[in-house]
């Protein structure tokens, strides 16, 4: 099944009592991607993420990784994870460790120093395979916790919040792993609610909110400018309602900011607003960022 897409869910949903935590989940997600998963709290990222892993049973829907149902082992196998909150006996040193879960997942034992060194190397803690666990830092707990989830050479990695609780240089090395796994050809779900970081690896995004999807694109798709500001002098009184036709308009002193406007309309609305009276001195286009899609969103549904 290796042309099968990285992940695949249709109509995919979770109901707990009388909450609906994962409504209608419908996605594919090409092989080789790395793919921002994002929404509020309680939108439903992380019972969807239990879902793919088998960690619980969807309510209705279907969905396979990697061409094998969710759930199954074989759809497992291949499959690396780090949960957003882990911690590791700090007892034992980073290799002990991963030889730990080198045994839990089956892993051949003649393979277990390759897939050690290599976890390791990837991470960037080669140096520090033989210090206990116990003396690490955040940021280096996070590294070992990637590495553990890089154990076995998945094809698919799921992150769950894996910058959250780091500072910016760890936030940095974070996202090197990630672009290294990308070229790598592996499939990278990151499920964060930190957009900047987002914005900078993911390929495509899918945002959710009250357990459905409400955008679902490229960054270029779901970024692509349909704002524009005018800075405008002499607009009579009636001029923004005159206008309305264009957008959604508001003034920023001398700026009009016309929201969802078509980029074909723009020399109409220039046209528009001279023949008002008005004198144009700047028209500039809005390049919103992946916040500020965000938040608009939300505020939508």
């Amino acid at each position: 099944m290796t042309d099968a897409p990285a992940i695949v869910t249709r109509d995919l949903a979770k109901r707990y009592g009388s909450i609906q935590a994962l409504a209608g989940l419908t996605m594919t997600i090409p092989r080789g991607a790395v793919f921002g998963f994002l929404g509020p709290n309680g939108a439903g990222k992380t019972t969807a993420v239990k879902l793919l892993l088998g960690l619980a049973t969807p309510t209705s829907g279907s969905g396979e990784i990697l061409g094998h149902p969710i759930g199954e082992r074989a759809s497992r196998r291949r499959v690396g994870y780090l949960p957003e909150l882990f911690r590791y006996q700090g007892w034992l040193t980073a290799r002990e460790v991963l030889a730990l879960h080198c045994e839990l997942a089956g892993i051949d034992h003649a393979a277990w120093q390759r897939e050690i060194e290599d976890a390791l190397a990837v991470v960037g803690l080669s140096d520090r395979g033989a210090s206990r666990v116990g003396t690490f830092s955040k940021g280096m707990q996070q590294r070992l916790g990637l590495g553990v989830a890089l154990l076995g050479s998945p094809e698919v990695v799921l992150l769950d919040e894996p910058t959250s609780a780091l500072d910016p240089v760890g936030r940095h090395d974070v996202r090197e792993i990630i672009r290294t796994l990308r070229e790598r050809g592996v499939t990278v779900f990151l499920n964060s609610h930190l957009l900047s970081e987002v914005e900078q690896v993911c390929d495509r995004v899918i945002i959710v909110d009250h357990g459905k999807i409400i955008a679902d694109g490229t960054l270029d798709e779901l970024l692509r400018t349909d704002t524009v500001r005018l800075r405008v002098n002499d607009l009579p009184r009636d001029g923004v309602a005159q206008l309305a036709s264009f957008g959604k308009i508001t003034e920023e002193g001398e700026w009009l900011v016309v929201r969802a406007v078509d980029a074909e309309r723009v020399p109409e609305l220039v046209a528009a607003i001279v023949r008002m009276g008005g004198r144009v001195y700047a028209v500039e286009p809005k390049h919103e960022s992946l916040e500020d899609r965000f938040l608009r969103l939300l505020e939508g549904s």
